[in-house]
């Protein structure tokens, strides 16, 4: 008998791979630089990646670009630099609300500030991890906006006393919202890790004083956190996503409204694929902590067997109920790059190689249906036969989703992304973690 030949190596640590996201990465990046607005600001991109003046200049979309850019001027990458600069100009400028401080959500396409939408924790989370991005890469303005986004969201976001932060307020921040949610949750531990990196390498004494110091930082993505290794525990893996204003979860919410872009009913396995990437990462930052690991590899176990070739075709479904069963079978962009993501955080943090296949069908999956070769980026939007649709996500709003993808598997796990590459730590050996000095 023949014995079967050996298995190849995983393709995460192999240098043509490293090569080829190197390559995707600075794709991703030449198609994006088109956002940047004469006035200031991150335009709503079209599927060829023209501005789109319908959705006006979005704080999130702005944000979003001021951090992936920032990241294009740490990796070196030509032309990074203005379109940063363009975005950084709106969050230092027309975006921010002078008379009551924080950011608008929006200004519509006439330049009117969109009141109507609020003060949400989603749009200031985004504000925040820009603002360390920006501080970190030397971007003109970068450690202003740091010191000023990590004052609000302290004093109109964060609830020490739940460990967490609140959702939504009104334009004026007068009244908060009743509604609390896991979306603004995470991206304020994604950012409140960046803050933390950014103010212990930065020697602006205004920038390290809010807040602090890194270690307080730390600890509240940490707070945050626990409380989903806790709900991970107690829902079988599916994360309720929204809850009243003592955070008891409301399992039947936007029922009727199942593919709501940012709040859609029922679990969505694209967040507990972020959160499992997203504890791990806290857990490098803080240190060994089992209850972390084993959240992450949870989520990310229910997430796969949930959404993953769920209903006869490749891709993840965009949610499921609470049973696991398929709501809205649309296939997401985002939630594919977060499976890579996080498939490769657990490979470096386990080591066992079925992270490693995932995350090579993952990519398999991201070549066949979702990188667009003709008009540039990846397709925002598949339908569930994995054709392009716009029923949700019209257009390619912005690269920061994919352009992560690219650069998380070839980075440690701590510290984050923008403090990682001002370190010179990209593509470092497929080894365990540990956390890097300061400096």
């Amino acid at each position: 008998m023949t014995a079967d030949p050996p298995r190849p190596a995983p393709r995460l640590g192999l240098p043509a791979h490293h090569a080829w996201l190197d390559a995707e990465c600075r794709r991703l990046l030449a198609f994006g630089a088109r956002s940047a607005l004469p006035d200031g600001g991150a335009a709503y991109l079209d599927t060829a990646g023209v501005p789109d003046p319908g959705h006006g200049v979005l704080t999130w979309i702005t944000a979003r670009t001021t951090h992936a850019y920032s990241l294009g001027v740490l990796l070196g990458v030509p032309g990074s630099a203005p379109v940063a600069d363009a975005a950084l100009a709106a969050l230092t400028g027309r975006l921010r609300d002078t008379a009551h401080g924080g950011w608008f959500h929006a200004l519509g396409p006439d330049g009117t500030p969109d009141r109507a939408a609020g003060k949400s924790c989603y749009d200031h989370a985004f504000v925040l991890l820009a603002a360390s991005s920006a501080a970190l890469a030397g971007r003109p303005g970068g450690t202003g906006l740091l010191t000023d986004a990590a004052e609000v969201h302290l004093t109109r976001f964060w609830d020490d006393a739940a460990g967490r932060p609140l959702d939504t307020w009104d334009a004026d921040f007068t009244r908060p919202d009743d509604y609390r949610g896991l979306n603004a949750t995470m991206h304020s531990v994604e950012a409140m890790l960046a803050v933390a990196d950014a103010v212990e390498v930065l020697d602006d004494p205004a920038g390290t004083a809010v807040g602090g110091g890194a270690a307080a930082w730390r600890d509240r993505a940490a707070r945050a956190a626990r409380f989903v290794v806790d709900l991970a525990a107690a829902h079988d893996g599916r994360l309720p996503e929204h809850f009243g204003p003592d955070w008891t979860p409301d399992l039947d919410f936007h029922r009727s409204r199942p593919d709501d872009p940012f709040r859609p009913y029922g679990a969505t396995p694209g967040h507990g694929l972020e959160w499992s990437r997203l504890l791990v990462t806290v857990e490098a930052a803080m240190g060994a902590d089992a209850t972390l690991a084993e959240a992450a590899v949870r989520l990310f176990d229910r997430a796969v067997a949930d959404g993953w070739d769920a209903d006869g075709a490749a891709g993840f479904v965009y949610t499921t109920d609470w049973d696991g069963t398929p709501v809205v079978r649309q296939r997401m962009h985002w939630v594919v790059a977060e499976a890579i993501a996080a498939a490769a955080a657990l490979h470096r943090r386990t080591g066992e190689r079925r992270y490693a296949d995932s995350y090579a069908a993952w990519w398999d999956y991201a070549e066949r249906h979702l990188l667009d070769r003709t008009g540039g980026s990846w397709w925002h939007e598949l339908d569930p036969q994995n054709v392009p649709a716009t029923t949700v996500w019209p257009g390619k709003p912005d690269i920061y989703h994919a352009l992560q993808a690219t650069l998380l598997p070839r980075l440690p796990l701590a510290p984050t992304l923008a403090r990682a590459l001002r370190s010179g730590l990209l593509d470092p050996p497929p080894a365990a973690d540990s956390r890097p000095e300061s400096g």
